[in-house]
């Protein structure tokens, strides 16, 4: 039986780390759905470009925020111990990490751009042209690789900063940030105030120079308050990081990585199952997921606080109090995003309204944004306990508790019914997200169980 009675502040905590990172994160989806509106009033052909090239881009921004939230375990819990230099050479590990996986993702999408584009390209008969799309698509992608980089140097700091409570500054930068992208598109997606008339190349564009604006920002704010996070004290004099703790950052954070990655591989997966109803299908999916977007980052959010108070807690040896936190907030975690269903139910029909496309391609985006709302609170608890389970390093675990039930469940039944079957869509996707429900009881069981309770931080100078 879960109690809500927990110590003075217990509560405030988790809102005072989660809030900024959901303004932060909410902000930045805001205006991420700004600019979807904004492509979308183009037409549905620029819509669609653009929408499959995030969803392939989506696989390799998972690969960075799983492989640096592996290393981000360790940097949570030394944070706990106030080791600061355990948190400088995971904040090198970090950097290694991200520069070998913006190679890796300049080198993939520059070689197989059109072959992994094609594969969501479906005629239906309806709305929508796939040579037009597919053209709209590599335009977009080629300048948004720019933007690899500095999104990836953004997260070291970030995550770094969050891992030690600071989630003000990240937020902040990102406010800044997202106001130049929504600026940005303005002005380079229709022509304004002289500029060329751009379209989705405009978007790019406006996106790529947001993101070097927040990385300045972040690097400016913790190299200028170095008496506050003196990790960052002679954290490029050298790479040198003691070879156990490289070792176990390896162990707990290459499940992490893979998983991650695994996982945004099924969700794509699971997009082009979806469209092979069509390109109206994927235009739906687009407008869908652009709200709903906006409405997850509660219970994401949530989970990452939970995921650093509990981090914390384990670093400081409150092995005894820990696992009793962990049901209040993944509880707590839940109740609060009933509360976002509802809201994203209410909207579901007015929404798509927004957009210069269909009425068939509206009425299924409508369709999709309710069945969202209605499994929100599974996705939440889920969500609530990858969370917990990750905080004490068990990422092999949570590895098969995300990527393997993603290929053994929802993929299979996506991939039986789109292929065999003429379900109308809807059903179709309503079928794959009850799923959930089998995670859920897993999640649970894990948590139950106090497997992941557990101190990772010894390491020998």
């Amino acid at each position: 039986m879960v109690t809500f009675r927990a110590e003075k502040g217990f509560y405030k905590k988790a809102l005072a780390l989660a809030v900024p990172i959901m303004i932060q994160n909410g902000i930045t989806n805001f205006v991420g759905m700004l600019d979807n509106i904004m492509v979308g009033r183009v037409g549905t052909d620029p819509m669609s470009g653009v929408a499959i090239v995030n969803e392939l881009m989506f696989v390799w921004y998972l690969a960075l925020f799983g492989g640096l939230s592996g290393i981000g375990i360790f940097t949570a819990q030394f944070c706990g111990k106030k080791d600061h230099k355990g948190v400088r050479y995971t904040f090198r590990l970090m950097w290694m990490l991200v520069i070998g996986l913006v190679i890796a993702g300049v080198i993939v999408f520059r070689l197989a751009d059109t072959p992994l584009i094609s594969l969501f390209l479906h005629e239906d008969g309806g709305s929508g042209n796939v040579a037009a799309t597919l053209q709209y698509a590599e335009q977009y992608l080629s300048v948004m690789l720019i933007g690899l980089a500095p999104m990836g140097v953004t997260q070291i700091y970030s995550v770094t900063l969050k891992s030690n409570g600071e989630t003000i500054a990240p937020m902040a930068a990102s406010i800044a940030a997202v106001g130049v992208n929504l600026f940005g598109n303005y002005v380079l997606i229709f022509g304004k105030l002289g500029a060329p008339q751009l379209g989705v190349v405009g978007a790019a564009i406006a996106t790529v120079i947001s993101r070097f604006v927040e990385m300045a920002i972040l690097i400016t704010y913790v190299h200028r308050n170095t008496e506050r996070y003196p990790f960052i004290k002679g954290a490029y004099a050298s790479p040198y990081v003691p070879r156990d703790l490289t070792m176990n950052c390896i162990r707990k954070g290459t499940p992490l990585l893979f998983n991650e990655t695994l996982w945004s591989c099924g969700m794509a997966a699971l997009t082009q199952s979806y469209s092979l109803r069509g390109l109206s299908v994927v235009a739906a999916f687009n407008i869908s997921q652009t709200i709903t977007n906006v409405f997850n980052v509660v219970f994401i959010c949530m989970g990452s606080a939970i995921g650093i108070i509990i981090g914390q807690e384990l670093g400081m040896g409150k092995t005894e109090k820990v696992r009793e936190d962990a049901d209040r907030l993944m509880v707590f975690a839940v109740l609060i995003c009933l509360i976002t269903a509802a809201a994203q139910f209410a909207i579901a029909g007015l929404f798509p309204q927004i957009y210069n496309t269909s009425d068939e391609i509206r009425h299924i985006a409508a369709g999709l944004i309710r069945i969202n709302a209605l499994c929100m609170p599974l996705f939440s608890y889920s969500n609530a306990a990858y969370f917990v389970i990750r905080s004490g390093g068990k990422t092999v675990i949570t590895f098969f508790f995300d990527s393997l039930y993603t290929f053994i469940l929802p993929l299979p039944i996506a991939f039986i019914l789109s292929r065999f079957t003429g379900i109308p869509i809807l059903y179709l996707y309503l079928c794959v997200q009850l799923t959930e429900v089998v995670k859920c009881i897993v999640g649970g069981v894990l948590v139950k169980k106090g497997i992941w309770i557990n101190d990772i931080t010894q390491y020998s100078a």
